[in-house]
């Protein structure tokens, strides 16, 4: 997309977001909210002119109706953060040995596993069942704990955002964090995974409160996430476009976070569009489980435009590069899609620089969500890690938890 392209699809976001007026002006908006309209909305235009709407949205409606993708779920909880920002969870308790049936395959050996807690983080406009092919592989195995960041999933709206207008931050979310571990796991080891957001939420931890990685930590994952200047990412836009884009974001989300109700009608207005740009800056394989594209978007869909909009100037001040030291001594995981346009994987090169005795795993035919999109590299690496930590005993991968694409090949 040209320059002008791009300038014109953020000016018409910009315009329609203040036009209160017409609600499919706003949904245009919704649809090309941040710099994702500006570098796929033509592609996508052409190839949703193939398949006709009404096909496109019965397809839809089976797959919500028969798709197995975010159906698991654990003990639920609720955790508060200092702020009272109600924040829920879900613990996938291990088995105990006696309870395990004789035909089925299991992660690591005929040990059980030591009493060891891992905690997932998920990414921003995502959920905790962002997770769903790892939670699956584990369930049973270890002790898990997924939960939803403020404002995300089934946890409550920021109470400092909706009462106090105080903007997100990334420390806040960090002590969020600490809130449901002290809530859920108040003693033994803890393993923590974070993707995207969920990373910067561990990175954000681990610079408060150090003690806590210090004598409880066995071992961390960072999957496609970044420590900083994420204000440089270009989110494969020319370079011209990318500029346009930044000048007039900030002022667009404002605007679209305003006129919530609006947008968001006009969101579902244009769902074909806003599926495609889903999946381009979702994915970086074409053959990718068309029920899994629709659980990413209904994850990201889920998300009101105004949280998205509160959110979003966070990762712009997000800087945690010398809080990585802190990992320093345990095992640690960083992994990245190669075709990651949101979070570029040579942030995660950054990352295991600063790291050198991280594992650093690059997937080559992954986008943003590779959790999901090459779910088996992403559990085999964990599995791994959690044999390096020492938390398990070495034994036999579980199989079965499921690959979404033709092209993924096991780590």
């Amino acid at each position: 997309m040209s320059e002008t392209s791009a300038e014109a699809v953020v000016s018409a976001a910009s315009a329609a977001a203040a036009s209160a007026g017409n609600w499919r002006k706003a949904g245009v908006a919704g649809a090309a909210i941040g710099v994702v309209a500006a570098g796929a909305a033509a592609g996508v235009a052409i190839e949703r002119l193939t398949v006709g709407r009404g096909m496109r949205k019965k397809a839809r409606l089976a797959l919500d109706s028969t798709g197995p993708y975010g159906t698991l779920r654990g003990t639920p909880g609720k955790a508060y953060a200092d702020d009272g920002t109600e924040l829920y969870y879900e613990v996938d308790e291990a088995e105990p040995e006696a309870s395990l049936a004789p035909r089925r395959r299991r992660l690591f050996g005929r040990k059980a596993p030591a009493p060891v807690t891992v905690v997932f983080s998920h990414g921003y406009c995502l959920s905790q069942d962002s997770w769903h092919f790892q939670r699956a592989a584990l369930r049973g195995v270890v002790r898990t704990v997924h939960w939803d960041q403020r404002s995300h999933g089934r946890s409550g709206r920021g109470v400092a955002q909706l009462e106090d207008h105080k903007p997100v931050t990334i420390d806040q979310l960090g002590r969020d964090l600490l809130a449901v571990i002290e809530a859920v796991v108040p003693e033994g080891p803890i393993v923590l995974v974070g993707h995207s957001m969920g990373g910067m939420t561990v990175m954000a931890l681990a610079d408060q409160f150090p003690e806590l990685i210090r004598d409880r930590v066995a071992a961390v994952a960072l999957v496609g996430t970044s420590s900083g200047r994420l204000g440089e990412v270009n989110f494969g836009l020319p370079v011209a476009g990318v500029a346009a884009v930044r000048r007039v974001l900030p002022g667009v989300l404002k605007a679209l976070g305003q006129q919530a109700a609006l947008v968001e009608r006009g969101r579902r207005a244009t769902a074909d569009l806003f599926a495609g740009v889903i999946k381009r800056y979702s994915f970086g394989g074409r053959d990718i489980d068309p029920a899994v594209e629709r659980f990413a978007e209904r994850m990201i869909e889920g998300t009101p435009i105004d949280v998205v909009a509160e959110f979003y100037p966070a990762f712009t001040e997000h800087d945690k590069t010398a809080a990585l030291a802190r990992f320093a001594g345990i095992p640690v995981l960083v992994l990245a899609g190669v075709k990651d346009l949101v979070t570029p994987s040579e942030h995660s090169e950054a990352i295991a620089d600063l790291l050198p005795d991280a594992e650093l795993v690059l997937v080559p035919d992954a986008g943003h969500l590779v959790m999901l999109e090459h779910p088996e590299v992403v559990i085999d690496r964990l599995a791994d890690l959690l044999v390096r930590a020492g938390a398990v005993p070495a034994g036999a991968t579980v199989g079965g938890y499921g690959s979404t694409s033709s092209s993924a090949q096991p780590g």
